[in-house]
């Protein structure tokens, strides 16, 4: 009998792979919302079944706006993945968020505006009001912090991340009016990704990575992206070794939380109301609750 694979990883720009995964396989996946990024890695890090998916495509072919999120949550979905950790390059706008440090992100603003991206897998006959308080698990979030302390990386426990809509990077007004809202972290993919984590009963957590002081700290290069990704290729070898000490302790220790029950008092639909089309679209999230 195949071991279930209980644990996905999205890796961002500069995380297109991860060396330490054995026993590496790869599924492609079509999905009712289309086709994921590319194919799914599957394989064993330190004694632990993980699903990968480079996010932007192997190649980086994909923009942010582009990304058929819907896709690539329900594909790790379809594998039996329950905790999610997203390997993703940020910006800081605060000082003490230097670039290369790492940030484990607990609250989220969304400040995309294109409508290309799908925000829900609701719809179409079926309404589900599903809360998004805490964006990112709180449980998972401990042990990334626990994790990245061991790796001994400059590490900071916390922050508000604004998704913008990319992928241009930020003028100078926007970016210090992000910092005024309170914001301690930009970044281009978190939205609709988180929020379609929590629909599909998913913990959501996410390693962000800084790469730069976007554009508001007056001493500090302008970003580019030749500057980002130099220090991802500096950052992503952390990030990998977060992983590697981080999964082993989540697979010990994580066996239920409150994300893994996202939709239990959700679903405002009658079940007799639902249309057929829709329940079978849906039946690996709702069929439970139907």
């Amino acid at each position: 009998m195949t071991e279930a694979i209980r644990f996905g990883v999205i890796g961002g720009s500069g995380v297109y792979s991860i060396d330490a995964l054995r026993d590496v396989q790869e599924t492609v996946i079509d999905t009712p919302f289309g086709k994921p990024s590319d194919a799914f890695i599957t394989g064993t890090l330190e004694g632990v079944r993980v699903a990968f998916l480079p996010r932007h495509g192997r190649g980086h072919r994909i923009t942010p706006t582009e990304l058929n999120s819907r896709a690539n949550i329900y594909g790790f979905k379809s594998l039996g993945v329950q905790y999610l950790v997203s390997v993703t390059a940020v910006g800081s706008l605060r000082e003490d968020y230097a670039p290369l440090d790492i940030v484990i992100p607990d609250q989220l603003f969304d400040r995309t505006r294109n409508r290309e991206r799908d925000y829900t897998f609701f719809g179409e006959g079926l309404v589900a009001h599903v809360g998004f308080a805490d964006p990112f698990c709180n449980d998972m979030n401990a042990i990334l912090f626990q994790a990245a302390q061991k790796s001994g990386a400059r590490v900071h426990k916390g922050g508000t991340l604004v998704v913008i809509e990319g992928p241009m990077f930020s003028t100078r007004a926007e970016s210090s009016i992000n910092r005024r809202l309170g914001c301690d972290l930009v970044g281009m993919t978190a939205i609709p990704e988180a929020k379609l984590a929590r629909e599909a009963e998913m913990g959501y957590s996410a390693i962000a990575m800084v790469t730069d002081y976007d554009v508001w700290h007056e001493s500090h290069d302008v970003v580019t992206a030749e500057m980002v990704v130099q220090n991802l290729l500096q950052n992503a070898e952390t990030g990998k070794s977060i992983l590697t000490t981080a999964l082993p302790i989540a697979a010990a220790h994580l066996h239920d939380c409150v994300c893994l029950h996202a939709l239990q008092n959700a679903i405002v639909t009658s079940p007799e109301r639902v249309p057929e089309h829709t329940r079978k679209k849906l039946e690996l999230l709702v069929g439970k609750y139907l």
